[in-house]
């Protein structure tokens, strides 16, 4: 899932303002910025150069990881969606993303706190775009869709709990919610999810059942999109690989009826000469299945990748 050609070459036509060794080193101060994952509510991206260089490095791979959660979601989800709000909008690649999938939206809102990464985010995507920072503010309105993505995790646990029951007020039909593939970005998606459902939620995805998550304390659930790289891009971050993957979690909870999967393949297929294993969430927890030539779900499993349903 690529980030649209239109956002990406005015990107790089904004980053073309700043000298290249300005960019990369803002480009590294922002990877190491996300690495520390500091839950206190730090200000990550504040200058233009660094808006600049998140454009180009971070925009594609949190649109691939956004666009597969809002795809995964979408399939569970039995309404229809005509307003969207994202919170801690960044540039908008949740904007872009949503563009993308829902065609029957005509009201999309990005809010963000930062002057730096809004003024970038209107010259990239068409939405409304507004002052907020969720840990002082709140939504005027609610709206069908309300999406937060790789924000939540920047806060402070207080913080966390009362951004999630204020969007939770304010979203009419479905909170979707992303975070980092990592273990401390899975907490706080295990957090969210144990207090929306505390709510009244329903969990549309990615879980089968909205009992208590069946993974061991060792392990967690996360799921891989993969996003192109530019020239600039592999030249910021200095590698050479045309393609970067990017691990994300996510928890999607709505108001009313849902479909959740029967089964959520939890980690990469693997092929073997006549069958497949899988690694499953079911209804009934964790289960490891294989699937063998005369199944007639071997054509459709050789085609999945870790977090379909099947």
């Amino acid at each position: 899932m690529q980030l649209p050609a239109e956002i990406r070459a005015a990107a790089e036509e904004n980053a073309a303002r700043f000298a290249h060794k300005e960019l990369q080193a803002a480009a590294n101060s922002i990877s190491e910025r996300y690495r520390a994952e500091k839950a206190d509510g730090s200000r990550i991206v504040t200058k233009a150069a660094e808006a600049a260089a998140y454009a180009v490095t971070r925009m594609p791979a949190t649109f691939a990881a956004i666009s597969s959660a809002l795809e995964h979601t979408l399939k569970h989800f039995t309404g229809e969606l005509f307003s969207a709000a994202d919170i801690g909008a960044g540039t908008g690649a949740a904007a872009a993303a949503i563009s993308g999938f829902i065609g029957d939206i005509t009201e999309l809102h990005c809010f963000e706190r930062e002057p730096e990464m809004r003024k970038l985010g209107e010259k990239l995507t068409e939405a409304h775009w507004h002052d907020l920072d969720m840990t002082k503010g709140e939504l005027s309105r609610s709206f069908d869709l309300i999406t937060l993505c790789y924000a939540l995790n920047e806060l402070s646990e207080a913080d966390r709990g009362r951004v999630i029951t204020s969007l939770w007020e304010h979203t009419d039909k479905l909170l979707l919610i992303t975070e980092p593939g990592t273990p401390a970005g899975y907490r706080s998606i295990i957090s969210a999810r144990e207090q929306l459902i505390s709510l009244g939620a329903s969990i549309a995805a990615p879980c089968p059942a909205a009992g208590s998550c069946p993974l061991g304390k060792d392990d967690w659930c996360h799921f891989t999109a993969r996003a192109e790289r530019s020239k600039l891009h592999k030249q910021l971050k200095g590698g050479d690989a045309p393609y970067e993957d990017e691990k994300f979690s996510y928890i999607a909870a709505v108001r009313g009826n849902c479909r959740p999967c029967d089964r959520r393949i939890l980690r990469h297929p693997q092929i073997s000469p006549g069958f497949i294993d899988l690694r499953v969430c079911t209804k009934e927890g964790i289960s490891d299945i294989k699937i063998t030539k005369k199944s007639p779900d071997f054509k459709t499993a050789r085609k999945t990748e870790s977090g379909d349903s099947i």
